[in-house]
């Protein structure tokens, strides 16, 4: 598995197997974190302690904290405004906007391109993250050309969840690992729906039926809010379905 996670608090001791030790890689302390020489590492907040050994990397992740853009993850933002080349998009409030290279869609050109209002949704992936430089987006992939799924997120509506349930949603496997069975028990139950999860906290859902948004966005909303175990969520969607019908 790429990553772990366990609940820290500030100036807890870190169990020694959690630190990756990666025989090449440097370790990157991320934020949350710092070091007390000689060889301590200590969090300086509450919060998820997540572990990356393929990156060699190490940072607590606040649920409710502001989201700090990094390179490679998926984020859901809001078109603020566009300049000549560039969509100025937001990622969180009182953030400053990131930066949307008008051509970084599929098959994008100076005539093709995407015309995206101010309060257009797109799904994106951090290209660039640097705490010096505003951060950079892109909705390509920069080795195939293709959208992979990325580009505007058209109709539908847009939640605010944390952090860290963003996180366990967009896990490979959000019900084992994450524990979030909401979604799935939602569809089973036979609403059809589609959904977007962005690692700053923000999750999109769309369907022909605005009721069926709203319940499947709220339900989302109040697992987080909640904290629902498994067993809790299948008893809330039985609720949502009931008064549905």
């Amino acid at each position: 598995m790429a990553s772990e996670a366990v609940f820290v608090l500030p100036g807890d001791q870190i169990d020694p197997s959690l630190i990756p030790s990666h025989p090449k890689k440097a370790l990157r302390l991320g934020p949350g974190l710092r070091h007390v020489p000689p060889n301590d590492i200590l969090p300086t907040l509450a919060g998820q302690l997540i572990t990356d050994r393929q990156k060699n990397a190490i940072r607590v992740e606040n649920a409710g904290g502001r989201y700090q853009p990094r390179a490679g993850e998926l984020v859901i933002g809001t078109v603020h405004h566009s300049a000549a080349e560039v969509y100025y998009v937001n990622l969180s409030d009182y953030t400053t906007p990131a930066l949307l290279p008008q051509l970084s869609f599929e098959g994008a050109t100076k005539k093709t391109r995407p015309v995206l209002a101010a309060g257009a949704l797109v799904y994106a992936r951090v290209a660039l993250a640097n705490k010096h430089m505003d951060a950079e987006l892109e909705c390509v992939s920069s080795s195939t050309g293709k959208s992979e799924g990325l580009g505007p997120l058209t109709g539908g509506m847009l939640f605010s969840i944390s952090l860290g349930m963003a996180r366990r949603l967009m896990m490979p496997k959000s019900v084992l690992e994450g524990k979030i069975a909401v979604l799935e028990e939602l569809a089973s139950a036979g609403l059809q729906f589609e959904t977007a999860a962005g690692r700053n906290g923000k999750f999109w859902v769309d369907s022909e039926s605005v009721k069926t948004v709203i319940a499947v966005g709220r339900a989302v909303q109040e697992t987080d809010e909640k904290r629902l175990d498994v067993d809790a969520q299948k008893k809330l969607v039985r609720k949502v379905i009931k008064e549905l019908s």
